[in-house]
């Protein structure tokens, strides 16, 4: 849930609209064959890929190689970004100290590489991390930036 609710979270940075109605109803999901088709070429040995629609992207969750991945494409089909989970020790070590220094006594329990297409939209920053900092009964998430300082992104508890 919580790798969910990080995901979900860094959709939110593309401005991108999430819907949910709390029900456990079977949603019918169309997604574009050009984004499809796109998908596939990318990433062809993609396993329990499932699909995310809303007005900005068409998102496909999967598993590559074991590792949890989701990529997301604009309605033209042209590949925006991906996320995947990694290691906390993919913190870079600048990044560790920092987060050492502002949330002593926190701990790094998820991390999530956000990777831009810089192509598509060189504003864009090719490399950021998000991390889920435990201590104790909170939890909050943190933004990685590529120079590797901490900025708070949110609180999750």
């Amino acid at each position: 849930m919580k790798k969910l609710f990080i995901t979900t979270a860094i959709a939110a940075m593309f401005s991108a609209s999430v819907f949910a109605d709390g029900t456990k109803k079977a949603h019918t999901v169309t997604v574009s064959y050009t984004v499809v088709n796109q998908f596939a070429a990318d990433f062809s040995n993609a396993k329990n890929v499932t699909w995310t629609v809303n007005g900005n992207f068409q998102r496909a969750d999967f598993e590559l190689e074991g590792i949890k991945t989701s990529a997301f494409y604009n309605h033209q089909g042209e590949f925006v970004a991906l996320t995947e989970e990694v290691s906390a020790k993919a913190v870079p070590a600048a990044a560790q100290k920092e987060i050492d220094a502002q949330y002593k006594g926190y701990t790094v329990d998820h991390v999530i590489v956000l990777q831009n297409n810089t192509e598509l939209n060189p504003d864009a920053e090719a490399t950021v991390y998000f991390a889920d900092l435990k201590k104790d009964a909170k939890d909050v998430l943190v933004r990685i930036t590529p120079d590797s300082h901490i900025a708070f992104y949110k609180e999750v508890k």
